[in-house]
């Protein structure tokens, strides 16, 4: 079992965009046979968003075990005050899932939402993914809608699910 003295919670890094997307990459491929659609569309979309980053809204996190990237969690705060802060290309190496690294990237993504008084923070993510499900939930997050993932991945057979966190806007307010 991983000690957590060994990870390291970082910011950007050069090199960044490109671990990220590789995991995203080949995890889906793999389990999902979501193939180079699903890749470029994580490459492109986090290229915009990093491109566009401003530390005063937007975070990325990113765990380190041993000197690689093991993986990352970002918020894109853009639409804050609309429709809500994004949690986005959540993913963990899965040769350190279990391990805890989960629930650290999530608590860094959400201290900084509740820092920042995001009052509703959502992602996207696939139904069948059970143990992600089961972080979102054990954080808060409620399952708010469902809708084809095609537009996503290309693939009709996907379910998107949609979760959401509503925070207090002042200490002690109810959500």
């Amino acid at each position: 079992m991983m000690t957590t003295d060994r990870v390291e919670l970082t910011g950007y890094v050069p090199g960044a965009l490109g671990r990220i997307t590789e995991l995203h990459g080949t995890y889906y491929a793999e389990h999902w046979d979501l193939g180079l659609y699903f890749e470029a569309k994580v490459a492109s979309e986090m290229a915009e968003f990093l491109s566009r980053f401003d530390p005063a809204r937007d975070g990325a996190w990113f765990a380190w075990v041993d000197g690689s990237i093991a993986g990352g969690i970002f918020i894109d705060g853009r639409d804050a005050d609309g429709e809500g802060a994004r949690l986005r290309w959540f993913i963990i190496d899965p040769a350190y899932q279990g391990r805890g690294l989960g629930n650290r990237l999530m608590q860094a993504a959400l201290s900084f939402c509740r820092e920042k008084q995001f009052r509703r923070v959502y992602l996207t993510t696939f139904a069948g993914l059970e143990s992600a499900r089961h972080l979102y939930e054990k954080s808060g997050f409620r399952l708010c809608g469902e809708e084809n993932g095609a537009h996503l991945t290309g693939k009709s057979s996907l379910v998107e699910l949609v979760f959401e966190l509503l925070q207090p806007a002042e200490a002690g307010e109810q959500p």
